[in-house]
């Protein structure tokens, strides 16, 4: 019997070896080609091969999934003159695929993968997940290999992209605080190319040369300028050896990487920009420069941002939200290449007095001299960071996508290299480095005023990255936990499930985790249709009220308390139920859980954090009024309301909502507490790293005796046929417009037919960039980024709930969407009248299947299914049926579920943009 090598031991002793490997070609041998072996850093391993190409292994059998990185060293910043956006656009040509992968999405699909892409000022990335398969990690490092040098640049393929990536940009434009922030980067910056967003100019986007595309393209998507992360349950060794025979073979480009030598000169005076545009929300915002992340200042601050911009212990939250100047606020610094920008920022409740606002923003920026950072500030910042860190490297798919801002900013060390650093800040640093940087000066808000004496914050250069990362070895590595394969049949053996008292239903599944983490998922029901009539509109708030402040602690010190014990919390509540999400610790989840119910059961409604929870409402509620996606949405929601008004789940208008936000007061938020809320029924699941019997004892001591006042009865939702309509909303000055379209449905979960009419609808639109939908819409005529379709079916407790939609959806230039809505009409017909193929039946299947899978390794998900069981009445097995469905079906099936369920004529539409 061989013995088993943990993962950091594999890592130590390939990290002590070469990797060969030797490709047979016609006529004879290729020399070997070796991969050389780098520096370790807590269980992550670096590899680097004969053409440059460095390689991160980070191997972990504690999930079933494996997350493939490649990141290229290409952003916005390296692009030219009258080629901005061009990263970004690049990012989306090589999904178009190569002579030898014609069909990238549509293969990743059939596998099962999960991906996407990202360009930032620094870097482009690819990334993909999947469940652990050997098969599927060869072919994914194949395509990468592929087309990273072999990518079909076509001009056709530009043609249809550039306006998708347009009307992406259209999408971006909607958004107040991104425009603001666009507009404030660009005045902020004098020379860098960090003045320039990665979406580009739109004159640059639309009339980019396919050939300049092209040659960027050479330039840089080469062996020498990529990292590959690959983590989850790989087999290092193997891993290597596939790395090896895939992009080994790529020659190392004879050309030498563009050097930049752009240094954005010190400012020399305040600087302003006023965007008009419109919308209903008001933003203050300020910049300043600041040091590139490998600058020792970094650290400080990081934890200067946090102590600024936390919610709810953050100065902006106390100085901005407390006193009503402001319904959000926040601060971050960015941690790039170059020196880059930090930024607080607040929106304004309407009608909020905008100069008052940025008065008390500036004061706490350029103030702090007054008012210094005190230890325990600090102490409390560097807290939360940790806890986000630790969460952070206790996932090896996250750390594998971290990796790639650290990498961007010059080396994948720095990661760890930056958390060291933040642990040993001061106050005393972070009073430094504010007086160096958050200076008037320095800024970018919104005047000009001339200054005799200036005092500039000149910019340090940072250190050579290697002398900070050279032979750094980090912590000891987080314990992995157990490999635990997340079969439906292993959840049903290894859950324990009973009840406490006669409602309360529990399921608990113990296993080790990496960082001995888990979650909890807590729901408890109670109130029916008849005794919360009347009372919603004071029921829907009682839930972000909880939070804010119990008899026993304030919100302050509650967000406080699960900052020290490592836990990510949320103790909320519906017209129906209370509920507590936890993610924390083995150590500490006793603690953490006899504080949510502390904080569930004696809440103190404090009068100052309604009327702030209010102002946040009614601010929210102001601002939909003239979003597209807004009022589109609740015109179709309206239209289809089967609820008469008065009723608790009727669909009421911005203006009536706004007239009972207005008129409530918290002595409602309290009696409804009062008069329903309970935990003596209910479900409870948990799942990951925790004491079984220890938590059964608490678990009963906290909940089985608070009963509430009134019996929980769900309120039964039946279909109804609602005729076709089409609707139109005018929203001036808003680029992207929305389309929207749904039609009602008799279905339930556990119909015979619901896994057929599933993935139809799979096969129509659930796919950004193969369903059929996508294919037209977005692949072939590009008229959107983003477009889909959706089944919604309802499940039951007692009898049959059948209260099921489907959906349709697309953004769209203006002038696009007549075009747009005519595809998804003809797209929904041309399923009914022809059905779909035998290829797309089992690709779909395919996908559905493994991301059914995939999504069990998560815990919370996991989590999730237990608590429906437990709520429906179910077993593990109606999962394993689902699966079971899945795979059963046939063509014929499905086609007779098209036609049953789906009625083209039946379809209502509603839009909304700025059509003039």
């Amino acid at each position: 019997m061989r013995k088993k090598l943990s993962s950091g031991a594999l890592a130590v002793m390939l990290s002590l070896a070469l990797v060969s490997v030797v490709d047979a070609k016609e006529g004879g041998r290729e020399p070997a080609r070796v991969v050389a072996p780098g520096p370790c850093v807590e269980g992550i391993c670096e590899y680097r091969l004969a053409n440059g190409m460095r390689v991160l292994l980070f191997p972990d059998a504690s999930k079933p999934t494996v997350t493939v990185n490649l990141v290229y060293g290409v952003g916005s910043m390296h692009e030219n003159y009258g080629e901005t956006g061009m990263a970004h656009l690049l990012e989306h040509m090589l999904f178009k695929g190569t002579p030898t992968h014609p069909d990238i999405p549509g293969q990743m699909q059939k596998r099962g993968v999960s991906k996407n892409a990202s360009t930032s000022l620094d870097r482009t990335n690819y990334f993909a997940s999947f469940p652990a398969s050997d098969d599927t990690l060869d072919w994914l490092l194949g395509m990468e290999a592929d087309r990273m040098v072999n990518s079909r640049i076509a001009k056709a393929d530009l043609d249809s992209e550039m306006t998708v990536v347009r009307n992406e940009m259209e999408a971006g434009d909607n958004n107040p605080a991104g425009v603001l922030m666009k507009r404030m980067r660009s005045v902020a910056f004098d020379w860098h190319n960090y003045a320039n967003m990665p979406i580009g100019a739109r004159s640059d986007v639309e009339n980019v040369p396919v050939q300049n595309l092209q040659g960027f393209y050479r330039t840089w998507y080469q062996p020498d300028n990529a990292l590959l992360v690959v983590a989850g349950r790989i087999d290092s060794s193997k891993v290597l050896q596939r790395v090896a025979a895939h992009f080994g073979p790529l020659k190392k480009p004879a050309r030498v990487l563009p050097a930049f030598h752009t240094v954005e000169p010190t400012q020399d005076g305040e600087r302003e920009v006023t965007v008009r545009r419109s919308s209903e929300l008001a933003l203050v915002a300020a910049s300043y420069h600041v040091p590139a992340l490998a600058q020792a200042d970094s650290a400080a601050l990081a934890v200067l941002a946090n102590v600024l911009g936390d919610n709810p212990n953050g100065r902006l939250y106390k100085a901005l939200l407390e006193t009503k100047l402001a319904a959000f606020a926040g601060a971050s610094g960015e941690s790039l290449h170059d020196p880059g920008l930090f930024t607080l920022i607040s929106a304004l409740p309407k009608d909020g007095d905008s100069a008052r606002a940025e008065v008390e923003l500036l004061k706490q920026a350029e103030g702090i001299a007054a008012q210094p950072v005190t230890e325990a500030e600090v102490a409390a910042a560097k807290q939360r960071i940790a806890n986000g860190l630790e969460l952070l490297t206790s996932d090896v798919n996250a750390v594998a996508m971290a990796l790639s801002e650290y990498q961007a900013a010059g080396d994948w060390r720095l990661l760890f290299v930056q958390r060291d650093a933040i642990a040993k800040v001061s106050a005393a640093d972070v009073n430094r480095v504010a007086a160096a940087y958050l200076k008037p000066s320095n800024r970018t808000l919104g005047r000009f005023v001339p200054t005799a004496t200036p005092d500039r914050a000149q910019i340090p250069v940072a250190p050579a990255v290697a002398s900070l990362v050279d032979g750094y070895a980090g912590k000891a590595a987080v314990d992995a936990g157990e490999a635990f394969e997340a079969t439906l049949e292993n959840i049903a053996e290894r859950t324990q499930s009973f009840t406490i008292g006669n409602s309360l239903k529990v399921s608990l599944l113990p296993k080790k985790t990496r960082g001995k983490t888990v979650v909890l998922d807590a729901t408890f029901r109670f109130g029916s249709e008849q005794s919360i009539t009347g009372r919603a509109d004071a029921g829907a708030l009682v839930g972000p009220m909880l939070m804010m402040g119990s008899t026993q602690m304030d919100l302050a010190q509650i967000a406080s308390r699960f900052d020290a014990l490592g836990t990510q919390v949320q103790v909320s509540g519906g017209l129906q139920s209370g509920q507590i999400k936890l993610l924390g610790k083995r150590d500490t989840l006793a603690e953490a859980l006899a504080l949510a119910a502390q904080v569930l059961r004696s809440p103190a409604f404090p009068a100052d954090q309604f009327e702030q929870l209010r102002l946040q409402a009614i601010t929210g509620t102001e601002f939909q009024r003239t979003e597209p996606g807004a009022l589109a949405s609740m015109g179709l929601a309206q239209h289809f309301d089967p609820w008469p008004a008065g009723h608790p789940l009727h669909v009421e208008s911005f203006d009536q909502s706004l007239a009972k936000l207005k008129a409530l007061k918290v002595e409602e938020l309290r009696a409804f507490h009062r008069d329903f809320y309970g935990t003596a029924e209910g479900e409870i699941s948990v799942v990951g790293d925790f004491d079984a019997e220890a938590l059964k004892a608490q678990l009963q001591a906290l909940f089985a005796e608070w009963k509430s006042p009134v019996a929980y009865a769900p309120i039964a939702t039946q279909y109804r046929d609602v005729a076709a309509k089409r609707a139109t909303f005018s929203t001036p000055d808003k680029p992207n417009a929305i389309v929207l379209a749904r039609q009602n449905l008799s279905l339930n979960l556990a119909d015979a037919d619901f896994a057929a009419l599933n993935i139809a609808v799979v096969i129509l639109g659930g796919d950004p960039l193969t369903s059929r939908l996508a294919e037209r819409i977005r692949q072939k005529e590009g008229l959107s980024y983003g477009v889909g379709a959706g089944l919604s079916a309802d499940e039951s407790r007692v009898g049959r709930d059948d209260a099921g939609n489907i959906t349709l959806q697309a953004i769209a230039a203006p002038e696009n969407v007549a075009k747009v809505e005519a595809a998804l009409r003809e797209e929904l017909v041309r399923l009914v009248r022809d059905g779909v193929t035998e290829q797309e039946l089992r690709d779909a299947v395919s996908a559905r299947l493994v991301a059914r899978e995939q999504s069990r390794a998560s815990d919370g998900t996991v989590a999730g299914i237990l608590g429906d069981q437990l709520y429906y009445g179910r077993s593990i097995q109606f999962e394993i049926d689902r699966d079971a469905a899945y795979r059963a079906l046939t063509v014929a099936q499905v086609n007779a579920a098209i036609v049953k369920h789906l009625k083209p004529e039946r379809l209502s539409v509603f839009v909304a943009g700025d059509f003039k």
